[in-house]
């Protein structure tokens, strides 16, 4: 893997391509800045060496072109903060003032490039927009984890202009390495948690898991599909209707390969989507009309607690129940234990798979206390489903 340790950044500028979308409140203050500290060790190794940092990000999803709530200018006071330095700020990503900025940045230094989503070329994966952005460092490095699954020009088509002068950062390798551990080196007991809204979302990586896994727990919104085509009664619970020959056909392969896949036996049910909501405990599928399950019950948290805790190695991707609101995040909280008890009791390797699993676990103040928490939800789920990401293929080719 060629990492940012094969090379010495000595009087040069390292374009670095980072994950800084990170959630702002109405006040544009950031209320998690994992995936910003998780940056920095790439950063100061670039620094200590005597380079020079430029980093480019997207923030958000702007519609058309530049947004002041989508602009990297609100990140500023932080990361200079975290790098106990001043870092620079480009309003333009490829403009007059990123040329200017990036010709006259000293070793040392740290330049931060505005918003690369205010033009649409960059998720078009355009050439020449991508040229440009290359034209402002001597090496590429890509240290953006969460945006690897996209061929986008700053992730994939950037790393072309440096054939001899691309690589990982610190955090990528790292969630590439994680990733490995549990797809091809997983110990056994190996057990999966899936939760979540859809089934739909998690197909391909279901499908790739049952040639891998001993156990599959699923939870969360997507076990009532499951049950509805057992022919249970699911009230008003999410529905994946046009799923439920799928769910039948999965445990019907899970049967197959003899994968121990386990569903929910109770659940808890609201007669609102509230958190003060009434709320009671039934077995699955005799759910009454008008009442939806917005978390897993007390037999179920002991059933998937008693797997997940004999597992040697764990990956979990997506909440149990609505863990946002309080009266329905038990379950989550209690797989969350488990997986923990497993980690430190067991010897067990355990990835959370980003997105609400990583929010889950940070809610809990859990982080510490598993073995790896990956910064990319969608990314890492294309990794597990054995896909090719484009910004790995472009570092590696």
């Amino acid at each position: 893997m060629k990492t940012i340790d094969q090379c010495n950044f000595k009087d040069k500028k390292a374009l670095v391509r980072v994950d800084f979308n990170v959630p702002l409140d109405k006040d544009f203050n950031i209320t998690d800045d994992k995936r910003m500290r998780a940056a920095l060790p790439t950063i100061n190794k670039i620094l200590n060496d005597g380079g020079a940092v430029i980093l480019m990000s997207h923030l958000g999803r702007p519609k058309d072109g530049p947004e002041n709530k989508y602009s990297l200018k609100h990140i500023l006071g932080d990361l200079s903060r975290m790098l106990d330095l001043e870092v620079k700020f480009a309003d333009d990503c490829i403009g007059a003032s990123a040329v200017e900025k990036s010709k006259n940045l000293e070793p040392g230094q740290v330049l931060l490039l505005e918003n690369l989503r205010f033009y649409k070329e960059e998720e078009k994966g355009d050439r020449a927009f991508a040229e440009k952005l290359a034209a402002l460092g001597d090496v590429y490095v890509n240290d953006a984890f969460g945006t690897a699954h996209r061929a986008h020009a700053s992730t994939a088509i950037i790393a072309e202009f440096f054939p001899e002068a691309k690589y990982f950062g610190y955090l990528m390798a790292e969630e590439l390495k994680n990733a490995e551990k549990v797809n091809h080196g997983a110990v056994k007991p190996f057990t999966a948690i899936m939760g979540g809204a859809k089934v739909s979302d998690k197909i391909l990586l279901i499908e790739s898991l049952l040639d891998k896994v001993d156990n599959l727990i699923i939870g969360g919104g997507m076990a009532y599909t499951f049950a509805k085509a057992q022919g249970g009664e699911i009230g008003t619970s999410l529905l994946e209707a046009d799923r439920m020959e799928l769910c039948l056909e999965l445990l019907e392969k899970a049967k197959a390969k003899g994968v121990n896949l386990v569903l929910p036996v109770d659940t808890v049910i609201a007669d609102k989507f509230d958190n003060e909501a009434a709320k009671k405990d039934v077995d699955t599928g005799k759910i009454p009309a008008e009442w939806m399950g917005l978390d897993i019950g007390p037999k179920t948290i002991a059933l998937f607690s008693g797997i997940i805790e004999k597992s040697k190695t764990l990956l979990w991707n997506g909440p149990m129940g609505v863990f946002e609101m309080d009266n329905f995040a038990h379950g989550t909280r209690a797989v969350a234990d488990a997986v923990v008890a497993a980690t430190q009791n067991n010897g067990a390797f355990s990835l959370i798979g980003g997105g609400d699993s990583a929010a889950a676990i940070a809610k809990f103040n859990l982080e510490d206390q598993v073995s790896y928490v990956s910064t990319g939800g969608g990314a890492l789920l294309e990794y597990m489903e054995g896909k090719e990401l484009p910004g790995v293929k472009a570092i590696n080719s």
